[in-house]
């Protein structure tokens, strides 16, 4: 289990958002559209990464893509 946020990093995630957000015009739906669409790219450059990689040194991977957001 992951251990949970300290306040330092609530106040960095809360600039990140307020950052991300302006970013998009101001526009939610456009906010939370960017990073999905961010965080797709980077689970295709990991897997990219964990193909080339001698399998004895891959951590774990990561379920396939394409399920769909709630």
């Amino acid at each position: 289990m992951s251990k949970p946020a300290s306040l330092s990093d609530i106040d960095r995630y809360e600039r990140a958002c307020d950052q991300a957000i302006a970013m998009c015009g101001g526009n939610l739906r456009s906010t939370i559209k960017a990073l999905i669409m961010a965080n797709e790219y980077l689970e295709i450059e990991l897997r990219e990464l964990q193909a080339a990689a001698p399998a004895d040194l891959a951590p774990a991977r990561l379920p396939p893509a394409g399920g769909e957001v709630a």
